[in-house]
């Protein structure tokens, strides 16, 4: 988003993180040789028409982003696919491909994590000081990040109040990360169950991933930002951190942009299917700030804990979670409890007619099949030998590079 303000769901901005891994399976600390290979001189990001190319905290991941705020949601699968053929083909040359999906099941992040060592280095070098990044919450956590826009405190009001509602839900819809270091770790979204501690040595950064009940900028301020400066104060000496960046909620406010980033998206297997799940979880948000289906006042009543209680099963069973908090149901119109994969099929009916029938197949495949966790598990079939499970994922590349969803 840039600095010009714009109204709800006026302009977005997409960002997809990849990792690098070579030939061997091996992540690939080279983000720098590629920036440097197609820049012609080492660049911490660079601009490729409508789609932009940057590094990450560490050297094996590149993040593909909106090149600025677009206008246009349904042609931006085949841009991102455009970038991701050409990065491939780059990285050929480096015996090396994109891999998808929001966690490396093979990673082991003591030996295999090397932090970015070029510009914006020191903010990186201070973070692992606190925190010692070498694990799988800073080393393997690819996401999708979505954007939107607010233009004054009555617009943020109506788009926090909404998302905040809508969060707990996310896992349900887009689980990527169930193995690590080669194991099923019993949870779908392992990313987010990593996300929600691995900042726990200064629990004000994360907070406890919903974002506070605040709807104005001074609020927000006073609740989110204010403790935020006070926590990192005896760590950051140099006063070198940004509040905007240390706010690590599964949805932040950029102020200094004017939009909220979602953060609890799990990347997908191929940009057709990332575009799916933000367009639905974008329309769905639509139908909750022009109050369709809840008032405000009443999505503004949920507490973060409340919130969060809903949240948290979900990270660990997706879809298959059954939700029994009438209250809760009651904002999306539903009188019983029901699964989480039930309810999405419920508000994909909702917004179905204002959805290109270009994401139509996509949402489908994800909504009866199952979130790509699901899949990915039943292509496994119980078998983490190393070698059936990065056959898998070789798979799960090719789809990358095909656009195609991964239907085991």
């Amino acid at each position: 988003m840039s600095s010009k303000r714009y109204h709800l769901f006026e302009v977005y901005g997409i960002e997809l993180e990849y990792m690098l891994v070579f030939n061997s399976f091996k992540p690939a600390a080279i983000v720098d040789k590629l920036l440097t290979k197609k820049a012609g001189e080492l660049t911490s990001d660079l601009e490729n028409g409508d789609i932009a190319w940057s590094n990450e905290l560490v050297a094996h991941v590149l993040e593909l982003k909106t090149n600025g705020p677009t206008t246009n949601l349904n042609g931006l699968s085949e841009l991102f696919h455009k970038n991701v053929l050409e990065i491939n083909k780059l990285l050929k040359g480096m015996d090396a491909h994109l891999l998808p999906t929001a966690a490396h099941p093979l990673l082991n992040p003591l030996t295999d994590t090397e932090l970015w060592k070029h510009s914006y280095s020191e903010v990186y070098e201070l973070y692992n000081r606190i925190f010692n990044c070498k694990g799988h919450g800073w080393s393997n956590v690819q996401s999708t990040h979505i954007n939107l826009p607010f233009f004054d405190d009555k617009e943020f009001e109506k788009l926090h109040a909404a998302i905040r509602i809508i969060l707990p839900l996310i896992p349900g819809l887009c689980a990527s990360s169930p193995i690590l270091e080669g194991e099923n770790t019993g949870i779908k979204d392992s990313r987010l169950e990593y996300y929600k501690t691995n900042q726990k040595e200064i629990p004000e950064l994360t907070g406890l991933v919903i974002p506070e009940r605040v709807f104005s900028k001074v609020d927000y301020y006073a609740t989110v930002f204010e403790p935020i400066n006070l926590a990192i104060k005896p760590h950051d000496t140099n006063n070198i951190l940004d509040h905007h960046f240390l706010n690590s909620r599964g949805a932040i406010a950029r102020f200094d942009r004017n939009a909220i980033e979602i953060r609890l998206v799990d990347i997908q297997e191929c940009p057709k299917a990332d575009m799916a799940v933000c367009v639905l979880i974008i329309e769905v948000l639509k139908l909750l700030v022009n109050k369709k289906l809840a008032l405000l006042h009443d999505q503004k009543q949920w507490t973060k804990e409340d919130l969060f209680a809903i949240l948290n099963p979900i990270i660990k069973e997706g879809e298959n979670y059954t939700i029994s908090n009438l209250e809760y149901l009651k904002l999306f119109q539903v009188e019983e409890s029901v699964t989480v994969q039930v309810l999405w099929h419920h508000l994909f009916n909702l917004v179905k007619e204002h959805i290109d029938s270009s994401h139509h197949a996509a949402i489908s495949i994800i909504l009866n099949e199952g979130t790509l966790s699901t899949r990915i598990l039943k292509a496994v079939a119980n078998d983490y030998s190393e070698q059936n499970i990065r056959k898998v994922y070789l798979e799960l590349a090719d789809c990358l590079n095909k656009n195609e969803l991964f239907q085991p």
